[in-house]
């Protein structure tokens, strides 16, 4: 990467960390630079609310002076090879934040719940300067197991409908997860979810909390249990 690009980038220029990250996702970048302090990586089913929950975990760390940037992995579109904006489009909230820098990303086909400029991307983000990065995976599966290499903290969000104990077993990205967060605390079935997250959550020593993304209910106490795995 060019030596001027990435003193821009490193100087805290916003456009400049946007041409880079093009860079890297067209032509394959290679930064040799580190990710991040904190990576959080969340992951789970389609429909959990796991775009809700980032936004307002934007507000939690905002609400600290820290600054946190998004990588939000989505499907690649059939026409034109390049990322469905759903989840950038949730987090309009925080577009005027300095703080706050959100990019989605296309798989471009490929598997395993990130896309091919991910790591790359997320090791420049390191170089921007930001205390945190969330790395949202695509969320169309159950063997979405690249981020728990790259993520220091691993959170799997499900809704109150997801099922049982036994689709918990069948759930390859259960193993990983090192939080479970039951979203959409306000509807029924909650507790029941919960439950039977429980036998897998102790087995791996993890937290399962209950959130009401759309509140904000439940989301600070997720942000904490973070800052505990991560000391």
């Amino acid at each position: 990467m060019d030596q001027a690009l990435l003193d821009a980038v490193r100087s805290g220029d916003r456009r400049a960390l946007s041409r880079a990250i093009t860079q890297i996702e067209q032509n394959d970048v290679k930064t040799g630079l580190s990710a991040p302090k904190t990576v959080i990586g969340i992951t789970g089913p389609p429909g959990a609310g796991k775009s809700t929950l980032i936004s307002q975990l934007i507000e939690v760390i905002r609400a600290r002076d820290e600054t946190v940037a998004v990588l939000a992995v989505d499907p690649s579109s059939p026409i034109t090879g390049g990322a469905i904006l759903g989840d950038r489009i949730r987090m309009q909230s925080h577009i005027d934040d300095d703080g706050v820098y959100v990019r989605s990303m296309a798989t471009r086909g490929h598997l395993g719940g990130l896309a091919p400029a991910t790591r790359e991307t997320a090791a420049l983000l390191g170089a921007a300067g930001f205390d945190r990065l969330i790395v949202e995976t695509v969320g169309v599966g159950q063997s979405e197991v690249e981020i728990m290499e790259l993520a220091d903290v691993v959170i799997f969000v499900v809704g109150p409908l997801w099922g049982d104990q036994v689709q918990a077993d069948k759930a390859g990205i259960v193993e990983i997860a090192d939080i479970f967060v039951v979203n959409k605390g306000d509807r029924p079935g909650v507790n029941d979810v919960k439950r039977a997250l429980r036998e897998t959550a102790d087995a791996r020593d993890a937290a399962v909390l209950i959130t009401t993304a759309t509140t904000g209910e439940g989301v600070a106490d997720v942000l904490e249990e973070i800052d505990r795995l991560s000391d």
